[in-house]
């Protein structure tokens, strides 16, 4: 397979090297977590040729004696070099039995640099206080941006590139298969190892098809307003009856193993969170298309979601805005920067433009107020407010685009 090297993530690591925190590599199942300890591997190599590295990948039969923590505790202490720096990598930590008391222990003993990737439903992100508090950095790793797929299929065309990526997605796993039905298989494949290995297993979930169920309807309805209580209104029609509690802890576990992220309601004039009125995209819209087809295949919520991936990449906290009865797709928070975004797939009318432009003019203060869309224009401004061709800010440094 083609690999390309991701850089942004790497300088994170690199940023880190020598903290005395365990670095823990997360994200979404087969999204280049194993990758990218290698590559940060080979950086230690050149740059620290004196370092002692201690990489253990517990999924390659060569280590399956460390598959208790006992044994892992034995074997990382034999290969500690005295007087050297020892830097501790260690791939799918969850094989481990126990494997939470022989990092701790490596920790406490503030003898090793730690890093650790694991999967996702047995390293979840809730997990990380309970196991390590206070201890962590943690580094989440997500599909190939819009970028990323730009770069390893060579393609300059940004709009015949979103075309193609608004299909394919950001799963590279994916890539390397020509035929498209192959293609839909492994993101298939990908998506229900997470479900059916991943959380079933960890939660001992006897009614898989509710949790199937709950996930379709997700999928369906990213970018609407989703609850317990929504999605039980439509399983009931199926004749699948489960408690509204029973499904908030399903969307839940399908969030806590990056299969989902929720987005929270934000009151923008009364400055306060809306309970009750979440949001749901996906880790990779591809898995949409995998499993529903072009079934409602609406290219407006597709690029909506690949907005929200895009801006948790590059460091934001994002909340869907409410302004009176008007709605804003995103408000995109990061420090002191706040940027208030609508999606559109095409705003070529002037009703369709009028009525994403409307909720942004009605708010009052100065921070940037931004229409992405799929204009194949430059960008241009309209009282203030910034029309961006969604392919080049998805191409655009977002330091750029904060500083509009």
């Amino acid at each position: 397979m083609k690999l390309i090297e991701r850089t942004s993530y790497l300088e994170k690591l690199i940023k880190v090297y020598g903290t005395p925190d365990i670095k823990v590599i997360t994200g979404v199942r087969r999204s280049g977590k194993s990758k990218l300890m290698e590559s940060f591997h080979h950086h230690i190599q050149k740059n620290h040729p004196e370092a002692n590295i201690i990489h253990i990948n517990l999924i390659l039969t060569e280590y399956e004696t460390l598959l208790e923590y006992h044994a892992l505790n034995n074997y990382v202490k034999d290969h500690y070099v005295p007087e050297k720096e020892n830097i501790l990598l260690i791939d799918e930590v969850q094989m481990c039995r126990g494997f939470e008391k022989a990092i701790i222990s490596f920790h406490s003993e503030e003898k090793y640099d730690i890093y650790i990737t694991g999967s996702n439903a047995f390293l979840l992100s809730s997990d990380l206080a309970t196991l390590f508090t206070g201890r962590t950095f943690r580094i989440e790793v997500y599909p190939f941006s819009f970028n990323e797929f730009c770069t390893y299929y060579e393609i300059t065309d940004k709009q015949q590139a979103l075309d193609q990526y608004i299909v394919e997605g950001g799963m590279a796993g994916s890539y390397v298969y020509k035929d498209e039905n192959l293609k839909l298989n492994y993101l298939k494949d990908v998506y229900n190892t997470l479900i059916l290995r991943d959380i079933v297993q960890k939660f001992k979930i006897r009614k898989t098809i509710l949790i199937e169920r709950v996930s379709d309807f997700l999928m369906d309805n990213i970018s609407n307003i989703s609850s317990a209580r929504s999605i039980s209104t439509a399983v009931l029609k199926s004749d699948i009856g489960s408690s509204n509690a029973t499904i908030g802890s399903y969307m839940k576990y399908l969030c806590n193993a990056y299969a989902f992220y929720k987005v929270r309601k934000y009151d923008i004039r009364g400055k306060k969170y809306l309970s009750s009125y979440d949001k749901y995209y996906l880790s990779d819209h591809s898995f949409r298309y995998a499993f529903l087809g072009k079934r409602n295949m609406d290219y407006g919520r597709t690029l909506e979601n690949i907005v929200a991936i895009e801006l948790l990449r590059s460091g934001y906290d994002i909340y869907a805005g409410a302004l009176y009865k008007k709605e804003i797709d995103f408000v995109a928070m990061k420090r002191s920067e706040k940027i208030y975004i609508q999606v559109s797939d095409n705003i070529t009318e002037n009703k369709t433009l009028d009525r994403e432009l409307a909720p942004l003019k009605a708010i009052k203060d100065a921070y940037p107020k931004v229409v992405l869309a799929r204009t194949g224009n430059p960008q241009y401004d309209i009282e203030g407010i910034q029309v961006i061709d969604i392919a080049e800010w998805l191409l655009m440094k977002k330091e750029d685009f904060c500083s509009m």
